[in-house]
Parts: C-alpha cells; sequence; structure tokens
C-alpha cells in the first residue's frame, strides 16, 4: 500500500506541474518570447538536407524540376560526373559513379556524413540562372561540381531530423539574396546589399546584352557588391587595400536594437583568436557582417558591446545573462558548409547546442531558429518567390525551437531569410529596415503562445519511460483517467 501510495504521489506531483503550465500559457496570449537566438549554419538546401520530411513538400513533387538541361537548353542523357573542387585541380570525384541516372541521388553510400564532399559554386549570377526563371533545371549545367548538384542526404537517424520532428520545421523559407555566404550574412541583418562606388574595375563583374557573365566579378556593373569581399574594418584576411570595401554605415537590425535598449550579441566561433590576428584555419571573415559596418568595427564601442565569441555565449547561456536577441555562427568545422566541413559534425553540433539552451535558465522564453545562409549551389525544386533584383534565391531548411513552437509541425507559410528580421521588429516594435522586412511574413504562425510550454523537454524525456513504467506497475484503480 506504502509503494502505491508513493507512486500515485509521483503521477499527483507530475499532473499538477502540467497543469499549472497550461494555466500560465493560457493567460499568456501575447508574445513571450524573451530570448531569440539564430544559429546561423552554411550551405544546404530543404531537399538536400529534408526532402524526405513526413509532411513537407519534398522530393516526391519534384516533377519536371529533376529534368536537369545544359546550358544550352539540351536534357541530359546521364548526370554528369560529380567534380570534386578539393583536389588541385579539380576533378571527377571516382568515388560516384561516372552514369548515374539524371534524378536526385542519395550522397551517402558514395560518401558517408562523416566525410567532406567537394563545395560546389554559390555565387549571385550562377543561382539565378540556375533557377532558370522557376524552372530549377540549370542546377547542374551552372554548377562547377556537375552532377554533385542533384545529391541529397537520407538525415532520418540524425539529431537535428528527431528534433525538427518534435518541433517546427518550415518547408517553404528561402535565402533572402541569390549567391552566397557574403551577401546572406548582410541581408540577415540588414535586409539590404552593400555598395562600393569606388570598386576597382578588376572586381566588376562583366555582363554580355542578354546578363550572361562573361567576366565574373565581385561588384555588379551598378556597383553593388555580391560575391566575397573583405572589409576595410578590421578583421580581415591580408588583402591588397584597394579591394578592402570601405566601411558600410545603413541602418542595421544592431542599431534598432540598441536603440530601443533591447539587447543583443553576435556571437562568432573562432571570434578571440581572429581580432588578435591569429585566426583559425576555418575561420570565415566574410561570415560576420556587423564587422563590415563602421560603427561595429574593431576597437569601436559598438564592437566590444556586440561582437563576441561563442564561448562567450556558452558563458552568458549558462549563467542565464543571455541578451533578449543573439545569432551564433559556427566556426567552419562546425557549420555544415561542403568542401571543408562534414554534414555529421555539424549536426551533432547543432543537436549538443540546442540541448545546452534547453537546459538553460532562460530556455523557458527562447526561441531558437536554425536556418543556413544559402543552398551552397545544391538543387532544390521548389522555386523561389520573384521578389526584387537581390532574390529570394533557392529555399533552405529552417527549424523553430522553443517551449511555444507548435509541436510536430510543418510550417508552410512563405518565409525568406528577413523573416527573421520581421519577428524581431515585431516582438520589439521596432521600424523595418526595408521594402523586403515590412512585408514578408514573420514566422508567428509557428509559434503557438496559448499552449502549454515543455519548459523541460531534456528532462521529461527522460522522465517517459520511467513513467511509463511507474504507471504500469499501478494498481488499475489508481491510475489516471486519458481523455481521448
Amino acid at each position: 500500500m506504502k509503494r502505491a501510495l508513493r507512486l500515485f504521489f509521483v503521477v499527483a506531483v507530475v499532473l499538477t506541474l502540467f497543469a499549472g503550465l497550461r494555466q500560465t500559457a493560457q493567460a499568456q496570449t501575447t508574445n513571450p518570447i524573451n530570448h531569440i537566438i539564430v544559429i546561423y549554419m552554411e550551405n544546404q538546401s530543404f531537399d538536400k538536407l529534408y526532402g524526405s520530411f513526413p509532411g513537407a513538400n519534398g522530393i516526391a513533387n519534384a516533377g519536371d524540376t529533376i529534368n536537369q538541361v545544359d546550358k544550352n537548353g539540351q536534357p541530359y542523357k546521364t548526370l554528369p560526373a560529380p567534380i570534386n573542387t578539393n583536389l588541385k585541380p579539380p576533378a571527377p570525384d571516382t568515388r560516384f559513379p561516372a552514369d548515374m541516372a539524371v534524378k536526385p541521388f542519395d550522397i551517402a553510400p558514395y560518401v558517408a556524413m562523416d566525410q567532406e564532399t567537394g563545395d560546389l559554386v554559390h555565387r549571385f549570377y550562377q543561382e539565378q540562372y540556375q533557377i532558370d526563371g522557376g524552372k530549377m533545371d540549370k542546377y547542374v549545367a551552372w554548377s562547377d561540381a556537375a552532377g554533385l548538384a542533384m545529391g541529397y542526404y537520407d538525415t532520418t537517424k540524425l539529431p537535428m531530423y528527431k528534433i525538427a520532428q518534435k518541433y517546427t520545421l518550415a518547408d517553404n523559407f528561402f535565402h533572402a539574396a541569390f549567391g552566397g555566404s557574403f551577401l546572406n550574412h548582410f541581408w540577415l541583418v540588414c535586409a539590404c546589399t552593400p555598395s562600393w562606388p569606388t570598386a576597382p574595375a578588376d572586381r566588376i563583374a562583366k555582363l554580355d546584352a542578354n546578363g550572361v557573365i562573361t567576366a565574373d566579378g565581385a561588384v555588379t556593373p551598378d556597383n553593388y557588391v555580391v560575391n566575397t569581399t573583405y572589409s576595410a574594418v578590421a578583421p580581415h584576411p591580408k588583402t591588397p587595400d584597394d579591394h578592402l570595401m570601405p566601411a558600410q554605415t545603413m541602418p542595421n537590425i544592431g542599431d534598432l536594437l540598441s536603440e530601443k535598449n533591447v539587447t543583443w550579441a553576435w556571437y562568432a566561433g573562432g571570434w578571440n583568436d581572429a581580432v588578435v590576428g591569429n585566426p583559425a584555419p576555418l575561420y570565415q571573415f566574410h561570415h560576420q557582417p556587423f564587422s563590415y559596418f563602421k560603427n561595429y568595427g574593431l576597437g569601436t564601442d559598438g564592437g566590444k558591446t556586440h561582437l563576441k565569441d561563442e564561448k562567450d555565449f556558452l558563458a552568458d547561456l549558462q549563467a542565464g545573462t543571455l541578451p533578449s536577441v543573439s545569432w551564433v555562427k559556427p566556426i567552419g568545422e562546425d557549420n555544415e558548409h561542403p568542401g571543408y566541413a562534414t554534414l555529421a559534425t555539424g549536426e551533432q553540433y547543432l543537436a549538443d547546442l540546442v540541448g545546452k539552451i534547453q537546459a538553460s535558465p532562460d530556455w523557458k522564453d527562447t526561441a531558437i531558429i536554425i536556418t543556413y545562409d544559402e543552398n551552397g549551389g545544391a538543387w532544390d525544386h521548389v522555386a523561389p518567390p520573384k521578389t526584387d533584383k537581390w532574390g529570394p534565391g533557392t529555399r533552405v531548411p529552417t527549424l523553430i525551437i522553443s517551449p511555444y513552437a507548435k509541436k510536430g509541425f510543418v510550417d508552410h507559410t512563405e518565409y525568406d531569410t528577413t523573416s527573421i528580421l520581421a519577428f524581431i521588429e515585431n516582438r520589439y516594435g521596432l521600424k523595418p529596415l526595408g521594402d523586403r522586412d515590412a512585408k514578408v511574413n514573420n514566422l508567428l504562425n509557428a509559434f503557438d503562445f496559448s499552449q502549454t510550454p515543455s519548459t523541460m523537454p531534456a528532462m521529461m524525456d527522460t522522465m517517459a519511460p520511467t513513467m511509463a513504467s511507474t504507471m504500469a506497475e499501478m494498481p488499475a484503480t489508481m491510475a489516471p483517467t486519458v481523455s481521448k
């Protein structure tokens, strides 16, 4: 009898806890998120990672976009052999068959998830040619990695797939701007493209009458910087002075947050070593957008206050002292970028970081947004919307993880990278930075602020088997009734 009473008491305490959380959630229908954490990964398309996710618009719906054509519009008979761009010079990757069918293929049987593939071109003009007016049929033709552009991974056994099943996965989220990391990091923080009116001639792209590049470059003919360029504001790698872009002065989300006294920080893996002139081999200078702005340059008050190392994020997380808005930028080996990082390492990094956030004092009112800067040259079957001259580009995976995120939900709402800005602006009453973030959907459909928040997911997941065993041991007359 004493054993039965003890079991009944344990269950009663747990049910009381859930009831209290439910009442709190019902009373709180406004936005209760006080900590927004954006984790910005690298270079994966939605179909490459989540093309078989249940309920998502995946590869099974690809239709004619599978039928890739060459630059002249002629269908391929077989998929051109994947190129390993890590080789010097680049050459066919002999780990893959040379005559694969023209369709998406699983990479893992040839190159395991803990091994590196070559990189794939992901630049401003090339991505527009790959999208081909929405046909999505020239990803192979305009790739320097050829058939590798059609590769995907079966991620059902990876940690983040399981987490995506528990929270919200957005399957209609596009990276904001055509091209690569440099430009999309700018759009993440300012919804803008930097300009360089005095760019050297050898940095400017040349186009023919049809808008096709005859000589590629980092700067458009009308002086906008669209491909990787380093800033005159330190830190930056060794670069001739005339090839360093002047410090930018347009408004960014950090400025707006500071004006409203909302705390924020950009946390970068390897930052402390980079600022003292000893960057790690895989530290990426062009992944640090705030450091391109004059008011956050090395040595400025803004830089000292807001630009930090990822180690500081972990310390703030453990202490429960996170700012209201955080961006976390992993160092190269952890960011999933093809060519120098592996998917397995990046996935484990994400799972570990999410677990640490969930175990922190700030989890109870946190929203984690995990997304990718761009598709990295990988094919996806969904045509992006035609919004403006900058994008959006190809669809990328995005996960929303929070006590208030909808559970087991695939969000089909149309989003792009600036939806993150819009979400921050909506939460803190900030004016839009530009036309894009003023009009885009702002991620609110991924949340249910009236639901009972799961404030201790790791603990409850651990308790679940024990509680199930306990319930099984209880006398039938004492077991709680479960409504159906």
